[in-house]
């Protein structure tokens, strides 16, 4: 990136080169913001988090052209006294750490509570005491259940959008009983959003929240056994790209009736680098960043995986390629979950002008592309040590 262009933000303001202190720049979302940043601002990254296996690319070698404007530092945010230094060195804060695996949720609920609410508040806390801006990455999960979702399965009312789009500034919040863990998470992640609203009105903390809609693309997740523990369960994306690299049968979760809007990353990026370079718009404001274009129940995207993947690895799918779990059996007891998530983008169109553009075909062909290119024979080679060693 020629640094010495001049680039200016929506109201045509030139924008000043930025530190940015990013928590969990390691992670799928901080990689691609970090590729971003490097690639086409002049600002400077303070990288941290405890792996940094998915920027390496970014971080060697040091003849890099943006070699100067990112530093990693290995930390981890429970406990290390240099969190509050480095933030004090930044002009902004992104906090993207957290446990967001839904099978995390009923099996470590203790875990995913203090990740998404306890190891936040001194990111919070040291923000606000040093007038430091704050970028938190919080969850659609915050909404929990739709409205729709407690009328007659056969009332027309269901099919009426105010009783299921989401809208940051109107939709209740709306959660399962204590003993659903599954919903640890967003509880965890919704009190955290209220912390910060709290900083914001009471001692004037400069905040902007996100709420990702199912932000997908390459390096989400893992693939367990590859390169993440082999007993590990990601996301929906990584779970079925596992299946489909290992030709097993997709498990859909209680038929794979659950609704969902997916958002290629690249797009999202889009968005979060429109927050960072337009405070004036982007301060004190929540936003949705989703695709609602992209809608579909889970069962149709194993539909359309499996003939996406098909079609990348030149392999012609499993006679029967999806196989019904109930989630009792796939996440154990204690799993909920929402019905349908379709996000509302008037707060971000208004603000930031912006709208996602990547279809749901184009962005998993262009995911499972990566996936093939990546794992495929690395699987091919594990499948093989397993059957000979047997």
């Amino acid at each position: 990136m020629a640094t010495g262009v001049s680039r200016v933000d929506l109201d045509g303001r030139p924008i000043k080169p930025l530190t940015i202190c990013m928590i969990g720049a390691g992670g799928f979302i901080g990689s691609h913001l970090c590729e971003k940043l490097m690639s086409e601002t002049p600002h400077k990254v303070l990288a941290l988090d405890v792996y940094n296996d998915k920027i390496k690319h970014l971080l060697e070698p040091d003849t890099l052209p943006w070699a100067d404007r990112i530093q990693f530092h290995r930390l981890n945010v429970k406990h290390d006294s240099r969190l509050e230094g480095l933030i004090k060195m930044s002009d902004l804060t992104i906090n993207l750490a957290a446990i967001c695996t839904p099978a995390d949720y009923n099996t470590r609920p203790l875990d995913t509570i203090y990740s998404n609410f306890i190891d936040a508040l001194p990111v919070v806390k040291y923000c606000s005491e040093n007038n430091k801006r704050l970028i938190h990455f919080s969850t659609c999960e915050v909404y929990g259940k739709t409205i729709g979702s407690f009328l007659p399965k056969d009332s027309p009312l269901r099919q009426d959008p105010a009783y299921y789009i989401l809208k940051e500034d109107e939709s209740p919040c709306i959660f399962g009983s204590i003993e659903k863990q599954r919903w640890s998470y967003a509880c965890a992640k919704q009190l955290i959003e209220r912390l910060i609203y709290a900083e914001g009105a009471e001692n004037d903390l400069q905040f902007t929240i996100v709420r990702p809609f199912n932000w997908i693309g390459p390096r989400m997740d893992f693939i367990p056994g590859i390169d993440g523990p082999s007993e590990g369960v990601p996301r929906v994306l990584a779970c079925f790209s596992n299946s489909l690299l290992r030709r097993e049968q997709l498990k859909l979760v209680d038929g794979g009736q659950s609704q969902r809007t997916f958002i290629y990353i690249k797009d999202a990026i889009e968005a979060v680098l429109l927050m960072i370079e337009n405070p004036d718009r982007a301060n004190g404001h929540i936003f949705n960043v989703g695709n609602p274009n992209n809608e579909v129940t889970v069962r149709q995207l194993a539909e359309m995986m499996t003939e996406i993947y098909s079609k990348v690895s030149a392999e012609p799918p499993l006679e029967v390629p999806t196989i019904d779990v109930s989630s009792k059996v796939f996440y154990g007891e204690g799993y909920d979950d929402s019905d349908k998530r379709i996000p509302d983008m008037t707060i971000i169109n208004r603000q930031l002008g912006w709208n996602p553009k990547t279809s749901l075909w184009d962005l998993l062909e262009s995911t499972l592309t990566y996936q093939h290119r990546t794992y495929a024979e690395a699987i091919r080679q594990s499948i093989s040590k397993a059957i000979a060693s047997s």
